[in-house]
């Protein structure tokens, strides 16, 4: 039978099990959705429970419908959230907390504090990141400091730390492998992106013991195998990457110059730097794209923290639509004299403003303004984000690639045609949806795949990239103009200094 390589793809909102055959082409999945958590305003917790049991039940169903239709599973690659931080226990495994979710912003007062001390010229230099919440290191302090005896047993070297890939990978092998990928371990704040190493002067400014940490290794490497009682059988695992990571790998964007956005619960936009890190004088992020045979490629990244998030509230906060999908109909079917601006700041603003204490705003309301303007100003707040990252990216990449280059978009926003259009109009390039849109899942599969010997070295990878349709821009230069002018008084509106 054909080797196929299954997936895990650990999500902020859902956990989602692909497995790819020989041609990189999916041929089985399942999908299941878990809770999100909300103790106090701006906090977002999972249960680590939620996030193993849906990542084992869904790969388990995956793998018997991809055996059942001929395939044979030879490893297992993992795609997870990024920067959402665990502790548990090194014995029994059990969580001491709830994972802290990368959109969490309980931290945001420490930051402060650090950046006031001078602090983030060495997180910047060091890490590539800046001092934000955002980041896994300050959400594993706080655990250790508000989980009575926690920071005690962390130094007696009884808990350990890591982000979900190496909470599940824990927890698949038994206990037995405690271990990262090149990618993840860039999104703590706590490795040196250069040397590809927990930094001791990093943790020393968070208060991370180094003896938590994961061992860090390449992206497509060995990293254990998985105990039979999980999924039916023992699978190696080959292959992690972070899920933006991943899903630069899954849309083939191995060259320097090349771009990819994925627009998931936020939106990530990543350009290839290449194997030279590019420091960001625009507040961008520098990044460790993927890591191969001990060789490092960079990229530069824009974070956005609500882009689907924005529509899901549209739905199950404001029960404006019953569906995702209604939102693109509404929206072309909207007024486009009514101005009206949806600065989505529900968790603070990202890349390149970087305010945590930010909240969404709606401007421009008039007696006008219904439903169908506010669902076009929410998918449109995605383009208009993009937009600000691009910028950013233009001009700290000063490169011709950069400046002409297409976006490779993916993650389910992609599949509204409205939103691909805005974000091409708005930043006046080309996007390319491809004919997979699971790329994040792909990415991860290659990873493992290239390890097993299933899939071909990147060049040949990258020549199998498939296009399902490309988005011109189509806007007037003078109308975008002035859109993209009231999207900045709505931003500079959010981020006015606050009271209290």
């Amino acid at each position: 039978m054909p080797g196929a390589i299954l997936v895990i793809d650990q999500g902020t909102t859902s956990t989602r099990a692909i497995a790819f055959g020989p041609d990189a082409m999916p041929v089985a999945s399942a999908q299941e959705e878990f809770p999100q958590h909300f103790p106090h305003p701006g906090w977002v917790e999972h249960d680590p429970k939620d996030l193993l049991r849906t990542s084992i039940s869904t790969a388990r169903i995956a793998m018997a419908r991809a055996e059942e239709a001929g395939f044979t599973v030879v490893a297992l690659g993992i795609a997870n959230q990024r920067e959402t931080a665990l502790v548990w226990d090194r014995r029994t495994g059990e969580a001491i907390h709830r994972a802290v979710v990368w959109q969490d912003r309980r931290t945001a007062g420490t930051c402060a504090e650090l950046k006031r001390a001078g602090a983030e010229a060495l997180v910047q230099d060091r890490a590539g990141l800046l001092l934000d919440p955002y980041f896994s290191a300050t959400k594993a302090a706080w655990i250790l400091d508000h989980v009575e005896g926690a920071r005690a047993r962390a130094e007696r070297g009884e808990l350990l730390f890591g982000t979900v890939d190496s909470f599940l990978l824990w927890h698949l092998t038994g206990g037995e492998v405690h271990a990262t990928d090149a990618t993840n371990a860039s999104r703590t704040a706590l490795s040196d992106i250069r040397r590809g190493a927990w930094d001791e002067d990093l943790c020393r400014l968070f208060g991370v013991p180094m003896a938590m940490l994961p061992e860090i290794r390449d992206c497509a490497a060995e990293f254990g195998t998985t105990e039979p009682r999980h999924l039916g059988r023992a699978l190696p695992v080959r292959g992690i990457a972070g899920d933006q990571q991943a899903a630069l790998i899954g849309q083939a964007c191995f060259a320097p110059g090349m771009v990819k956005a994925t627009f998931g619960t936020g939106a990530f936009v990543l350009l290839n730097t290449g194997r030279t890190p590019v420091r960001s004088t625009h507040r961008l992020l520098t990044t460790v794209a993927y890591q191969l045979d001990g060789v490092r490629t960079y990229a530069l990244e824009g974070s956005i923290f609500s882009a689907g998030a924005t529509v899901q509230w549209l739905r199950d906060g404001l029960h404006l639509v019953r569906s995702s999908a209604e939102t693109g109909d509404l929206a072309a079917d909207s007024d486009p004299d009514q101005p009206v601006y949806l600065v989505p700041a529900f968790v603070g603003l990202g890349a390149p403003h970087w305010d945590a204490e930010a909240r969404g705003t709606i401007t421009g309301l008039t007696r006008g303004s219904g439903r169908r303007e506010i669902a076009r100003a929410a998918l449109e707040s995605t383009a208009f984000q993009t937009r600000d990252l691009v910028d950013a990216m233009r001009a700290d990449d000063r490169s011709d690639a950069a400046h002409a280059a297409v976006i490779r978009a993916d993650g389910g926003m992609s599949a509204s045609d409205y939103t691909m259009q805005s974000v091409a109009d708005m930043i006046d390039a080309p996007v390319d949806r491809p004919a997979v849109l699971e790329t994040t899942a792909l990415g991860a599969g290659y990873l493992a795949g290239l390890r097993s010997g299933l899939y071909p070295a990147p060049d040949e990878f990258a020549r199998g990239w498939k296009l399902e349709r490309r988005f011109e821009p189509a806007m007037a230069p003078a109308r975008r103009d002035a859109k993209l002018a009231g999207w900045r008084d709505a931003v500079a509106r959010t981020m006015m200094p606050r009271q209290g």
